[in-house]
């Protein structure tokens, strides 16, 4: 990483102010916070999914086998006329 020492943290930090403004500026830096809080965790994820392991936050996926209760009823009517049709 970049050796900073005080008078280039000095000089970023009145670019911000002057960029920002004195009245935005914690909501700037807070914003900014939560962007590399939640670009790192995607990142996380992204290794861990790479190394075959499962995300621990993720939700597993349910398999339901299908059933003859889950099956629509028989339509014993028409649509166009809502006359019995004949049984086969």
């Amino acid at each position: 990483m970049a050796d900073l020492g005080w008078p280039e943290m000095l000089i970023i930090a009145i670019a911000a102010m002057v960029l920002f403004g004195w009245k935005r500026l914690p909501d700037a830096s807070r914003s900014l916070g939560r962007s590399i809080r939640v670009f790192r965790s995607e990142i996380a994820g992204m290794r861990t999914d790479a190394e075959g392991t499962t995300n621990p936050t993720a939700v597993p996926p349910t398999t339901v086998a299908p059933s003859d209760l889950d099956a629509p009823a028989p339509v014993t009517t028409t649509e166009v006329a809502g006359t019995p049709r004949q049984p086969d």
